[in-house]
C-alpha cells in the first residue's frame, strides 16, 4: 500500500501549534460547538460530525471533562457563539498549495489576516477552487509503530475497512473515505490501538519541493503565523517537506 509521508509533514508544521495545548484545545472546542449546533445533537451515535471531531480531541488527548463541558455548553440555550465555516485558497512561495479552514465570527476580521500572510510570505490568496481541485478528503489516522507487526497493522486496517495504509519508519498512517471515518476508527479502536491523530483532512495528490532557502523560511512562517490565528482550524498545504 502507497502514499505520501503525511505524519513526516505533520511532524514538521504542526509541532509548535501542538505544543501550545491550550491553544489547540480551544480550537477543537469551537469545531466541537459547531458540529453540535449544526447536526443538531449532542449524542456521537446520531451526529457523525460530532463523532469525528471527538475522535480528533481524542487523539490530541483532550480530557473527557473537556469534551464534555463543551458539548454541554453547544447544547445550553445561553450559548451565544455563532461561527460559520469559511475555506481560503492561496498560494505559498513557487506556488505551493495551500488550503485554510476556519472557523469564524467575523469573516472581515479572518479574511484580511490570512490575506496579509498569504501576501507577505506567498503568493497571495487565490479564488475559490484554484488549489483545492488538487487534493482529496481523507479520513487520516495515525498509529505509532512501536512494536506493532506490519503485516497485522495493515491487515486489521483492511477488515475495519481502510482504504491504503502508508507505512512510515514511526508510525503507521492510515486512510479512509470520509464517510467510513468514524467506523473504521471505532472498529481500530476496539482492536486496542491508539492513535496519535485522527481527522478528516485534505490531502495533497502532488507536492512541490522547495529549494531555495528563503522559499523554506516563508513557507514555514507562513504555516505558523497562520496555525496560531485563533479563526484557523486547519491549514493544509503540498509542500513536500522529505
Amino acid at each position: 500500500m502507497s502514499g505520501h509521508s503525511k505524519w513526516h509533514n505533520i511532524q514538521k508544521t504542526k509541532g509548535a501549534a501542538d505544543a501550545k495545548r491550550s491553544q489547540l484545545f480551544t480550537k477543537i472546542a469551537r469545531e466541537m460547538i459547531v458540529a453540535v449546533k449544526q447536526g443538531g445533537s449532542g449524542d456521537p451515535a446520531n451526529n457523525s460530525r460530532l463523532a469525528t471531531v471527538i475522535a480528533k480531541a481524542k487523539a490530541a488527548n483532550m480530557p473527557n471533562d473537556n469534551i464534555k463541558r463543551t458539548i454541554d455548553k453547544a447544547l445550553g440555550a445561553g450559548n451565544s457563539d455563532n461561527f460559520e465555516s469559511v475555506v481560503y485558497e492561496g498560494y505559498g512561495p513557487n506556488g505551493v498549495a495551500v488550503i485554510v479552514e476556519a472557523l469564524t465570527d467575523n469573516r472581515q476580521r479572518t479574511a484580511p489576516e490570512v490575506r496579509h500572510l498569504l501576501d507577505k510570505y506567498g503568493k497571495g490568496l487565490g479564488a475559490t477552487g484554484c488549489v483545492s481541485w488538487s487534493f482529496d478528503q481523507k479520513g487520516v489516522i495515525v498509529i505509532e509503530r512501536e512494536d506493532l507487526d506490519e503485516d497485522t497493522m495493515m491487515m486489521d486496517a483492511l477488515d475495519c475497512g481502510a482504504d491504503d495504509m502508508q507505512v512510515e519508519e514511526e508510525v503507521f498512517t492510515v486512510y479512509t473515505a470520509p464517510d467510513a471515518f468514524g467506523d473504521v476508527l471505532a472498529q481500530l479502536e476496539e482492536k486496542g490501538y491508539a492513535f496519535l491523530e485522527a481527522s478528516v483532512q485534505m490531502v495533497p495528490q502532488n507536492y512541490v519541493k522547495l529549494t531555495d532557502e528563503t522559499d523554506i523560511k516563508n513557507m514555514e512562517k507562513l504555516i505558523d503565523l497562520l496555525e496560531e490565528n485563533d479563526d484557523v482550524q486547519n491549514v493544509y498545504h503540498n509542500w513536500d517537506q522529505d
